[in-house]
Formats: structure tokens, C-alpha cells, sequence
């Protein structure tokens, strides 16, 4: 169980961090996510979730964090190994449920030019 497990070290704190990875990341858009990857040099995975206060409420921005750390939790194996993502919410979720959640970023992270970039790192 502990292969699903999201430790402290697995996130992104520092938002020294979150500049180098907005601005040296590789960026892939979704439909209501920007999906930012940068190598790291900690051989593990890192998440971070931005959602702006122009997407809602708190408990609407604390929802939708909580569905994409789930995603990333669930299918961190997935990644590459020495990788920072960063998750920035666009715009709202209509529904803001995790199927629709998984739906988009599984969509994305299985297209071409994902894979392409996975192969590089």
C-alpha cells in the first residue's frame, strides 16, 4: 500500500520551486488544466496544484486539489521517475467530480506528445 501512499517529500512546497518550473517546464494544456513537467534531481515525483481565486470558492479550490492529488497519487507510477508536475487549474470544473477529473488529465497524459516528452527525460 504504500506504493499509493503522497508523503511529504512527493510535494512541491517552495515557491521558489513553482517559478523554476513555470518557467523552464515543458507545458501541456487540457481543456481546464496546464499540465507543467520539469526534471528534478531528487529521483522521485513531485506534485504541485495551483488554482487561482478566480476559480471559485475555497471549498470549490480545495475540491479540486484534493481530486488531483488523488489522480496523481493513484497513477504516480505513470511518471517519470525524476520529475516535478505542476497542475494549474484554468478554469472552473463544471463538474467537479474525479471521473471527469481523470478522464481529462488520462487523456492527456497518453497522448503523443506526452509520450514523446517522457521519452526524453
Amino acid at each position: 500500500m504504500k506504493q499509493f501512499s503522497l508523503t511529504k517529500n512527493e510535494r512541491l512546497h517552495k515557491r521558489h520551486e513553482f517559478d523554476a518550473i513555470f518557467r523552464n517546464g515543458e507545458k501541456y494544456p487540457t481543456e481546464h488544466f496546464l499540465v507543467i513537467i520539469h526534471p528534478n534531481h531528487y529521483e522521485r515525483r513531485r506534485l504541485g496544484i495551483v488554482v487561482s481565486k478566480k476559480i471559485g470558492k475555497a471549498v470549490e479550490r480545495n475540491r479540486i486539489k484534493r481530486l488531483v492529488r488523488e489522480f496523481f497519487r493513484l497513477n504516480k507510477s505513470q511518471f517519470p521517475d525524476s520529475c516535478d508536475l505542476l497542475f494549474v487549474v484554468k478554469r472552473r470544473l463544471e463538474k467537479a467530480n474525479y471521473a471527469a477529473v481523470y478522464d481529462e488529465l488520462k487523456a492527456m497524459f497518453e497522448s503523443h506528445p506526452f509520450k514523446k516528452m517522457q521519452q526524453n527525460l
